[in-house]
């Protein structure tokens, strides 16, 4: 059986804490988890016991998919030691950049 992708761990988190919030017995809930996506029922309670620590769903956001770009060196040099600095990845500052131009031209036409 294939490893859970990041989208399936939140899908499968969210449905444990949908289960703990309608205040479903911890047995009937890992037997419904376990149903639902094929997992152990020792696989299901750590969904359980994960979700109970949670105070909102979890965010399932969208797979990554690699690309290749060719950028200035002194732009990359920027954006690592931006990286380094704020804790977020080239991946992640590469995305916010890209999401907020495309959403001002969106907004310009």
């Amino acid at each position: 059986m294939p490893r859970s992708t990041k989208v399936d761990k939140a899908k499968q988190l969210n449905a444990a804490y949908r289960l703990l919030a309608r205040n479903i017995e911890l047995p009937e809930a890992a037997q419904r988890l376990s149903r639902e996506f094929c997992l152990s029922r020792r696989q299901a309670y750590r969904y359980l016991e994960e979700a109970a620590q949670l105070s909102r769903p979890a965010e399932v956001v969208q797979p990554s998919v690699p690309i290749t770009l060719k950028l200035p060196q002194r732009t990359i040099q920027q954006m690592r030691s931006y990286a380094k600095r704020s804790g977020l990845t080239v991946g992640e500052i590469v995305t916010r950049a890209l999401a907020g131009f495309l959403s001002a031209l969106r907004r310009h036409g």
